[in-house]
Parts: structure tokens; C-alpha cells; sequence
């Protein structure tokens, strides 16, 4: 079925097959992407062609400065006809979320976005409510652009299992581009191929994948190393532990495996904790969060046996 629904994706969504793979890990983790490039590599497309491929209930924010909390959460409002307030659910009420361009809103209206994407629930006037499962959200920001744009803050950032570079394509997959796309669009020919239960079945079925206590002593290796680092002024959080934890369960199980390995801490680490680090001032002078984590990678022993495979 992953395999089917990576084929739908492919139809549309040309080359790129790594960032399928991340995209369909972070929904089989039951997690959140931010989406990184410069406009024009396909970040929307992506997104959309994914919650089609799905089925369920697919709603889309495009963010701007002038976005409210409430246009994504919902408000209660005052019914004349029925003379009493009455409950509008927002956009966020869905299976799969895009929010397009979420630095461009304000931080008050992006923050309205944490109680759905870590309890996946909002709650409106002392009101709560469940939201659908699975709850995915597909989050698209250009990093270049500075004007009218307002920086995610931590916490916001924390809540996304992963930050995802899209980049441009090479030579072969653009010729591909502007051949399919010159006659028609592939989206809208597009149908789902599987359904939403079957991905909630799937997101447990990833929960049972082994984890041998050399891997996850490996893990917490990391981890504790990141809050060591001599430019690394905040390290990961235990959350971050976690998210690296069920990206490599996603990533085994993706790869037809019950059971994860070191590899797959290393495969998943820099688009799991690159967004989580705070460099210290003298590391932004020195390094990038990517050098400062492959010093990590390499710095922490690998396990060479894992036992009770």
C-alpha cells in the first residue's frame, strides 16, 4: 500500500523520491513537516498530491499578516436567528492541513496552531474539541524571503517532527516536468489510493517496531552529546529524543523492517534536529547546525552488534 501511495505521489510530484520518503515517514510517525525552499520547487503541489492521495478532509491556510487565530481555529459567534452564540469550527479541523507560507503570518495567529499539533485538539471558549485522525500538517515557509515574514519561534519549530528541504531538480527531472505538465495537469486526474484508516492502522503498526536497548542507548547518546557540544548553546529536548525515536521507527518500517538500526538515527537525525538546535553565539561564527551535528554523528560511537534483533 506505502508503495502504491508512493507511486500516486510520483505521478505528480516528479524526482525527489527522499523527500516522499520523509514526507510519508513524518505521517507514519504520526508527526508534523515544514517544507523548505525557495517558491517554485513544488512545496504546495507536494503537499496537496499527498492529501489527495489519501482521501479524508484536506483544508488549506494561506497565511498572511492579516490572518486572526480565530480564521484557524474557529470562533463562537452571536446567531441572530437562533438568538444564541453558535460555534464555528476553523480550517484546522481536518486529516491533512496545508498552512502555506506560515512565517508570513503574525506570531499570535502561528501559535494558535500548538494545541492542535501537539494535543490534536482545539478548544474555543473553554470548549474543546477532538480533532479527526490522522491530523496532518504540512507546513510550506521560504527561508530566503525576509520581507513580510515573521520567524517561527521554538516552540513552534519543536512541534514539527521534521524540516524538510525540497531543492531544485536535476536536469533529467525537469525535462520530465515540462513534458507532463505541458498539455494537462496530472493533479487533477489524481485519486486516492488509500484511506485514512488504513494510515492510523499503519501509524500503530510503526509504534511496535523494535528498538534494542543498544540502539536506544545509542539514541540517548546523541542526544546527551547535542547538550554538550561546545557551540550548541540549547541542546534536544527529551521531545526531540522522542521525535528522532519514532522517525527512525517510521523510516524502519518504511523500508519493509520490523526492527531499527543505528543508520536510521543517523538517515533521520539532521531533518529531525536541525530546527530544535540553538547555536550559541560563537557557534554561529563557526559552524552550521549541520556541520555542528555531523561532528556529533561522528564524535558518538556506533553500536557495532545490536542484540535481540
Amino acid at each position: 500500500m506505502l508503495q502504491e501511495l508512493k507511486r500516486n505521489i510520483s505521478s505528480v510530484f516528479i524526482g525527489k523520491e527522499h523527500v516522499v520518503d520523509l514526507l510519508l515517514v513524518s505521517l507514519l510517525a504520526d508527526g508534523h513537516v515544514l517544507l523548505e525552499d525557495v517558491p517554485g520547487t513544488g512545496k504546495t503541489l507536494l503537499a496537496k498530491t499527498l492529501a489527495k492521495s489519501i482521501g479524508g478532509q484536506f483544508s488549506r491556510i494561506q497565511f498572511t499578516p492579516d490572518v486572526l487565530p480565530g480564521d484557524v481555529t474557529g470562533m463562537e459567534y452571536f446567531n441572530p436567528k437562533l438568538g444564541d452564540f453558535t460555534m464555528r469550527l476553523g480550517p484546522v479541523v481536518a486529516n491533512v492541513l496545508l498552512a502555506d507560507e506560515i512565517n508570513r503570518a503574525m506570531p499570535r495567529t502561528q501559535s494558535s496552531l500548538l494545541e492542535a499539533m501537539e494535543e490534536r485538539q482545539v478548544t474555543i471558549e473553554g470548549r474543546t474539541t477532538p480533532l479527526p485522525r490522522p491530523f496532518f500538517v504540512i507546513a510550506t515557509q521560504n527561508p530566503i524571503e525576509s520581507q513580510g515574514t515573521f520567524p517561527l519561534p521554538d516552540a513552534q519549530l519543536d512541534r514539527f517532527l521534521m524540516t524538510v528541504p525540497i531543492g531544485y531538480p536535476n536536469a533529467q527531472e525537469e525535462l520530465e516536468i515540462i513534458r507532463r505538465f505541458r498539455q494537462h495537469q496530472p493533479f487533477e486526474a489524481l485519486e486516492a489510493v488509500i484511506d485514512t484508516s488504513v494510515i492510523c492502522t499503519l501509524q500503530e503498526q510503526v509504534k511496535t517496531v523494535h528498538m534494542t536497548p543498544v540502539v536506544e542507548e545509542y539514541l540517548i547518546r546523541l542526544a546527551q552529546a547535542t547538550r554538550q557540544h561546545e557551540y550548541i548553546e540549547v541542546g534536544i529536548s527529551p521531545r526531540g529524543t522522542l521525535a528522532l525515536m519514532r522517525a527512525a521507527q517510521a523510516f524502519a518500517f518504511l523500508q519493509g523492517r520490523t526492527y531499527c538500526t543505528p543508520q536510521d538515527m543517523q538517515t533521520m537525525l539532521p531533518y529531525v534536529w536541525s530546527h530544535r538546535l540553538v547555536l550559541s553565539m560563537e557557534g554561529t561564527l563557526r559552524v552550521t547546525k549541520q556541520e555542528a551535528l555531523n561532528n556529533i554523528v561522528t564524535s558518538v560511537d556506533v553500536p557495532v552488534e545490536i542484540e535481540g534483533r
